[in-house]
């Protein structure tokens, strides 16, 4: 039986063409990735498929059978965000390493450039497909777990006339995250970061069963997570690590999002919940 392979991290642009030179390969390893067991059905999960000789990539369930006596005949993408599209896979995983490697985020239009695809409308459904896939399966955070929040977006004084709020008070758009240590991200945006709006964040994203709950001294913190165990520290008296108590990790977080934001046009995507590995 054939090893699964390791997922692939971080390539350079040389170890990626040098990686997945064709279509073949691209298909290789999505069918290694995806049934490192051996290939099963993506209606019914039937092991016994039988691959079409006459086309690579391609099985017959006869366990889920359509039209009787013929099977169900599927492939390598069924069932996938690839499948019923007109953009052969190696374009797909190009978009994804486009991605995945760029820092500051990269817009659909961008990809459309670089790809030369005849149309937006392609490439930021691709984009779409790409980022949905991309969020996990919402779990509550457990461990020790660190909470900040920040303020997205540009100041009104800043702003064309036409764009402006009106309410110095009301500048920037808030949001409020929580990261596991080396684990995931949870970010929302939030009308007005209050008290009650930080415990309902708290009560949606964070496990009660939390080893640490980390902040900042801000009031509204202390006042509300008493149910936690909780501890803080106060950068106001130069307080920024106290054993196992810091925000660093959250706050080194923050940068990244605002650079995605920046480098991003389509941000009606990244606002709205995010959640990625850290």
């Amino acid at each position: 039986m054939a090893r699964r392979p390791k997922p692939v991290h971080q390539m350079t642009e040389a170890q990626f063409e040098a990686r997945f030179v064709d279509e073949e390969a691209c298909a290789t390893y999505l069918v290694a990735r995806r049934w490192p067991e051996g290939v099963t059905c993506p209606r019914c999960g039937n092991p016994k498929v039988f691959p079409v000789g006459s086309m690579p990539f391609k099985w017959q369930c006869y366990q889920c059978e359509t039209v009787k006596g013929a099977g169900y005949r599927f492939s390598h993408i069924a069932g996938t965000i690839f499948e019923n599209t007109n953009k052969p896979l190696r374009d797909w995983f190009k978009v994804v390493h486009l991605m995945t490697i760029s820092k500051k985020g990269i817009s659909a239009l961008q990809i459309q450039r670089q790809m030369g695809f005849g149309s937006y409308g392609t490439a930021h459904s691709m984009c779409h497909k790409i980022r949905a896939a991309m969020v996990q399966p919402q779990e509550k955070l457990g461990g020790i777990v660190e909470i900040d929040e920040t303020y997205i977006g540009g100041k009104d004084i800043n702003r064309h006339w036409h764009k402006k709020k009106g309410n110095s008070g009301d500048d920037k758009t808030p949001v409020i995250g929580a990261v596991q240590r080396k684990g995931n991200v949870v970010a929302r945006v939030l009308e007005k970061i209050t008290s009650q709006a930080v415990i309902d964040f708290v009560g949606e994203a964070v496990s009660n069963k939390v080893s640490l709950l980390a902040t900042d001294a801000w009031p509204g913190y202390s006042d509300y997570l008493g149910q936690y165990p909780h501890a803080s520290v106060d950068h106001h008296k130069r307080q920024y690590v106290v054993g196992a108590v810091h925000t660093n990790t959250i706050e080194g977080f923050w940068p990244i999002f605002k650079r995605v934001v920046v480098g991003n046009r389509a941000n009606a995507d990244i606002f709205g919940a995010v959640i990625c590995g850290c």
